[in-house]
């Protein structure tokens, strides 16, 4: 039992200052990207992906708007977009002309993802400008990542795609833990905001938290990869609901975004800090594991929900 995807880091040099605010370098990516990457991806003259008739086939509907193509699981009206950003090194940072930076990329496919769309749709949203200056930048290349964060391939280099180069997905085991694990600590990088009954909690119990990166991993499995999990969500529910919280430092940070469609603010808050927990672990790590590539909890596309396992 296995959780399929790929991971790409995006290359940049900057041709003007740019300047990401903190708390917003994902929003200020996702910005205007979906209005670019329709434009490369949809046919010519398309005005709802939810009506056309080739939406099935439509790379557009598939990753940006998902409901549009009516496959979802059972319970779900709302499903998950197949891709994250990962834009936290960016954060607050001001970066001058010939600067380098670059962002991540994960997509949720087990087969290999139109990448070119993405390529031409990033190039063109920072030749467009990015951030509150609108400075200016260049896409230099794009690296295919394995599990370790290393470069597996170099897909993208001198204006050019090399499709044949890339590799295959990377493919985390979700079977337990080859030994026994009675601790784990749980480092929350960017935001991250889970609910329980309808509500946000305030601290990352563990029956909650392995609830929501299960759902999450089996809901995008479900979608975009090998389907539904095979497993007792209800036993393994029982099982980490006597998994303790032993330790938790955490601060809430309260950050927004403003949606440029509609002008209205959202929020984008959650804590960040770490965790502790004691029990019977070595079930669960492999879904914790998985989650530092999907994110857990709401936002994830602007790259909220990020963690770590130790």
């Amino acid at each position: 039992m296995r959780f399929e995807f790929f991971a790409y880091r995006f290359h940049f040099e900057t041709l003007t200052a740019v300047y990401f605010p903190a708390g917003k370098p994902g929003n200020i990516i996702r910005g205007a990207f979906g209005t670019i990457f329709r434009r490369h991806a949809c046919e010519p003259g398309c005005e709802d992906a939810g009506t056309h008739r080739h939406r099935p086939q439509c790379a557009y509907a598939r990753i940006f708007e998902p409901a549009a193509i009516g496959v979802l699981p059972s319970g779900l009206s709302d499903p998950p977009r197949p891709f994250v950003f990962r834009a936290a090194s960016l954060d607050e940072r001001l970066l001058n002309a010939g600067d380098p930076f670059h962002f991540d990329l994960h997509i949720f496919y087990s087969e290999q993802p139109e990448l070119i769309h993405f390529i031409e749709a990033f190039r063109e949203l920072a030749e467009s400008g990015l951030g509150p200056g609108r400075g200016k930048a260049r896409l230099t290349s794009v690296d295919q990542l394995n599990l370790s964060g290393e470069r597996a391939a170099r897909v993208f280099a001198g204006g050019k795609f090399e499709s044949g180069r890339m590799a295959a997905p990377n493919s985390l085991s979700l079977e337990p833990a080859g030994c026994k694990i009675v601790r784990t600590q749980v480092r929350f990088i960017t935001p991250t905001e889970l609910k329980a009954d309808g509500a946000a909690v305030r601290q990352p119990d563990f029956g909650v938290l392995f609830s929501r990166a299960r759902d999450r991993v089996s809901t995008l499995r479900s979608l975009y990869g090998a389907g539904p999990l095979p497993i007792d969500f209800r036993g393994m529910a029982e099982r980490a609901a006597r998994v303790r919280l032993t330790r938790c430092d955490l601060q809430w940070l309260d950050t927004r975004r403003r949606s440029s469609r509609t002008g209205q603010n959202h929020p984008l808050g959650g804590f960040i800090g770490e965790a502790e927990y004691q029990g019977e672990l070595a079930e669960f790590v492999p879904y914790l594991r998985a989650a530092h590539w999907t994110g857990v909890g709401r936002h994830t596309v602007w790259g909220n929900g990020c963690l770590t396992v130790e």
